[in-house]
């Protein structure tokens, strides 16, 4: 994962107004595996911004991949 990836929530994070599959972009990494995570309406507008970690996450792809990323233990 790196800046400005699309990524999308892998678990419900009520507490914070945030549920599975809720889609947001890296804006800042502050160490390996954690992020600040922007989530935006269709608008752009803002509506949470998060720190959280890799596991909380997935990368989205908009386009095909030619070989599957590899994931580091």
């Amino acid at each position: 994962m790196k800046l400005l990836d699309v990524v999308a929530l892998l678990e419900d994070l009520p507490e914070l107004g945030l549920y599975r599959g809720q889609v947001g972009t890296i804006v800042e990494e502050y160490e390996p595996g954690a992020f600040e995570i922007e989530f935006s309406d269709l608008t752009g507008r803002a509506y949470a911004i998060e720190t959280l970690t890799d596991n909380q996450l997935m990368v989205l792809y908009h386009q095909p991949i030619r070989e599957r990323p590899k994931v580091e233990a």
